[in-house]
């Protein structure tokens, strides 16, 4: 146990049942809906904001990272000030603090106060995001009510990587690469106005910060994710590779060395002894690795291969965000009669059948014939996923506890999918380069002399040359990112253990209302 068994500083007001809850479910969502969907509205712009700030084809992929560090590192250290200060408070202070970061976004005029405004918005997200899953366990009693808020609280996470394509999309198309951060800033000041008014404050449990904790946890997973993404342009022998991964290992080590002796730390170590728990975190960290890389690899596809424009590409994903969140409701409804292990096992098959249907794309593929059907199966497996693994996460756990345990699952997703991404872009840089080699003898065959003195300049294979390599690295990176949730269902499957306290938990027929006595196997 972590928290202060002092008697609170003030009083937790009883979870609602009237409009005012649906609507603190609604300012709870926007803001996660917000900050999730900040990590993918900024991929579509990319080539605007490289051509008006000067970014290299290099650097330019820290606009991305610069914001998934600062989120995933520093998720384990919201949860725990939630804890501590109250989380309304703090929910208020990070949505404040991303509407700041991404006004100076938009306003940036150089590469650097881009990059800055970006890790500034990773703090915030990092503050509001688990604050605000911990607040859905003080604004709902157990039991139907709060599966409910947590179907949507899933929904809105798993869809708002597909939201934030389409949005962006109909930003750049439309205004200005700017008004992706711009669009920001009226949304989080009503956020905060409306929390001030339907959010009630929680409990606040007396104690003190795990610094060490927060700084070891921090660094540790940015040399581990910035290893990872040298090791994918430089190569695994790469001096920086090594010293990275290096550091990670030493400070990641000395992290699991504090927690276990803290009396307080961010991240109790025991929830980890939980096999369900231990084994939800394992199923976020590889299916979040798979998600980014379904993204990240399928934006690149129908740009460059199906030639779609931002908005279209923004299009093209919205039957992800719908199916997704077909999937939570009906995942919502049915857990407390079928409890969640068969929604995991069900969603990360069918996550590893879409993906890999998906390794079948090629030049000739079409969007409707070749990428929407894998896309909505893929689609319908996370949406059966996130509501399982949300309950999971915080089954059995203490109330002032559940901000640590929602800061976990959002950093295993955050950092999961760093991760995913970093391996992936390896796969298919291998692939892409062994595909190249095959296409330079033919491109060299039957090229125009204008197209060989483009290449000796460039050293880019024009169409339908290149198109083949980018191809082929594609749909070799599916199957490694199906690999991905293949080892989910594996865990899904064979760790995950539902027990009857936990369907009574969920039909609200446990004892009490709260979230457990905090122990494991509780």
């Amino acid at each position: 146990m972590t928290g202060s068994h002092a008697t609170p500083t003030q009083a937790t007001a009883p979870p609602r049942r009237d409009r005012g809850g649906t609507i603190a479910l609604l300012v709870i969502c926007s803001c996660q809906l917000m900050v999730v969907l900040d990590i993918t509205i900024v991929n579509i712009a990319l080539p605007h904001i490289q051509t008006s700030l000067g970014f290299s084809t290099e650097n330019l992929s820290w606009v991305i990272n610069a914001y998934t560090l600062t989120f995933g590192g520093l998720l384990l250290l919201g949860g725990r000030i939630g804890d501590i200060l109250g989380r309304r408070r703090v929910f208020m202070t990070g949505v404040a603090l991303f509407v700041i970061a991404s006004l100076l976004g938009g306003l940036a005029q150089e590469s650097w106060q881009l990059l800055a405004a970006r890790s500034l918005q990773g703090v915030g997200g990092a503050i509001a995001s688990p604050t605000a899953l911990a607040l859905i366990t003080t604004t709902f009693h157990e039991g139907p009510a709060r599966n409910r808020a947590f179907g949507v609280f899933a929904a809105v996470s798993a869809g708002g990587s597909a939201i934030g394509l389409l949005a962006g999309g109909v930003l750049v198309e439309w205004l200005d690469w700017r008004w992706i951060f711009f669009v920001n800033v009226p949304i989080g000041a009503l956020i905060v106005l409306a929390t001030r008014r339907y959010i009630q404050e929680s409990e606040r449990h007396p104690g003190h910060f795990d610094i060490l904790g927060a700084l070891t946890a921090t660094l540790g997973m940015v040399s581990l994710v910035y290893g990872f993404i040298r090791a994918s342009e430089e190569g695994w022998s790469d001096t920086l590779t090594l010293v990275a991964f290096a550091a990670a290992v030493v400070l990641l080590g000395l992290f699991i060395v504090n927690e276990s002796r803290s009396r307080q730390p961010i991240t109790p170590l025991w929830m980890f002894r939980d096999r369900n728990r231990a084994g939800t975190y394992g199923i976020m960290l590889s299916l979040a690795a798979a998600m980014f890389g379904m993204f990240f690899f399928l934006t690149l596809f129908v740009q460059n291969i199906l030639g779609f424009s931002p908005l279209r590409t923004g299009l093209a994903f919205l039957p992800v965000s719908v199916i997704i969140a077909i999937g939570a409701g009906f995942t919502s409804k049915l857990l407390p009669k079928f409890g969640p292990k068969p929604f995991m096992v069900t969603g990360a098959v069918l996550a590893a059948i879409g993906l890999g249907w998906l390794t079948q794309t090629d030049v000739h593929s079409s969007y409707l014939g070749s990428l929407l059907g894998p896309v909505l199966v893929f689609g319908l497996g996370m949406g059966l996923q996130f509501v399982s693994l949300t309950l999971m996460a915080l089954s059995g756990v203490a109330p002032h506890e559940s901000g640590a345990a929602s800061g976990i699952l959002n950093t295993t997703q955050q950092v999961g999918g760093s991760l995913g991404l970093s391996i992936l872009v390896t796969v298919f840089g291998t692939a892409s380069r062994n595909e190249a080699t095959d296409q330079v003898p033919k491109f060299m065959a039957e090229a125009t002399p204008a197209q060989l003195a483009q290449f000796r300049r460039t050293g880019q294979l024009p169409s339908p040359w290149g198109d083949q390599v980018l191809a082929s690295g594609v749909s070799t990176s599916f199957l490694a990112a199906a690999a991905f949730a293949v080892a989910a269902a594996l865990i899904a499957l064979f760790v995950i253990q539902v027990r009857p306290s936990d369907l009574e938990r969920l039909r609200g027929s446990g004892s009490g209302s709260g979230s457990g006595s905090g122990q494991p196997g509780a």
